[in-house]
């Protein structure tokens, strides 16, 4: 099969759709336990939102080394270049996202005095002294700071989307079946 464009490694692929299903886990998770009463549902939501942010939080410090060492295929030359922006800007902001906020989950359960645990492994140590004024602060930022990345997910999704459905451009196989292709220098 002839493809449009070079895809991305299959390290890189293997990458992305597992971060993509642990954070189409972790988000709507992330919006009930906080709407819960407080009982044992909520308990083990809580713990498998830390434990899913610490696991998240990892995979994507390797896929950004993985990706220094394996850089991305070259943007097919038909995206124009206000896509190109737009689609720099989504991926740069969710990279971000995915970075900032276990961060800011990790501080505002150490402010709080809340354990940080990895699914029953181990617990992280805390990284601040308990405050927890300060904590509810933090982790109301963290709650926000998740609904924009809700966001971000629903624009990448509806991009991706795009590109299959109405431009037909090839940018779906980039992730999926096309073979890597090194940039050229």
């Amino acid at each position: 099969m002839a493809y449009k464009v070079a895809g991305y490694s299959a390290m890189a692929k293997t990458y992305h759709w597992i971060v993509a299903i642990l954070v189409l886990i972790m988000v709507p998770m992330g919006l009930v336990m906080t709407d819960l009463g407080p009982g044992a549902l909520q308990n083990t939501l809580y713990f498998y939102h830390k434990s899913i942010g610490i696991l998240l939080f990892l995979l994507v410090v390797l896929r950004l080394l993985q990706h220094w060492i394996t850089p991305a295929p070259p943007p097919p030359a038909s995206l124009s270049p206000a896509l190109r922006i737009v689609s720099r800007s989504v991926h740069g902001l969710l990279y971000l996202v995915l970075i900032v906020n276990p961060i800011l989950g990790w501080v505002g359960l150490s402010l709080y005095g809340a354990p940080m645990p990895f699914f029953g492994l181990f617990d992280l140590p805390s990284i601040v002294s308990q405050n927890r004024p300060v904590s509810e602060s933090v982790l109301d930022f963290h709650a926000t700071v998740g609904v924009v990345f809700a966001w971000l997910i629903t624009l990448h999704i509806l991009g991706a989307l795009y590109h299959w459905l109405i431009a037909k451009d090839g940018i779906i196989e980039r992730m999926t079946t096309a073979p890597y292709q090194k940039p050229k220098d």
